[in-house]
């Protein structure tokens, strides 16, 4: 009998976040340890210390949806409101909050609009 016989979904193994331009993308396992990351070329020219904070904020990011869909999962499952609670997983709110509070603090827009020739 296969897990959609028995009424469960296989969890996922990997998840994924990306800058608001779309130029920085990584892939994570589920607690946000990165597993591949993209960067466009431009991206490159940024401060270094800048473009590993929005790495680091994304494999966050990543980390807080998997944390999300894991609460949804365990939910569906028949855990209580309190198991949640103990279980540290966090809720859409918290979820869209950091996300908010996150983008603001880490811009990602170009430092410079003119282009190099």
């Amino acid at each position: 009998m296969s897990n959609s016989d028995q009424g469960t979904m296989e969890f996922p193994t990997e998840f994924s976040a990306h800058s608001l331009t779309g130029s920085i993308r990584v892939r994570t396992t589920e607690t946000g340890l990165p597993m591949a990351v993209s960067v466009e070329p431009g991206q490159l020219r940024r401060d270094p210390a800048a473009l590993a904070g929005e790495i680091l904020r994304l494999c966050g990011q990543s980390a807080a949806r998997a944390g999300l869909e894991r609460r949804k999962q365990l939910k569906e499952a028949g855990f209580t409101a309190e198991m949640l609670r103990l279980a540290g997983l966090p809720t859409e709110e918290e979820v869209a909050r950091r996300e908010i509070v996150a983008e603001r603090d880490y811009d990602t827009e170009p430092e410079s609009w003119l282009r190099s020739v």
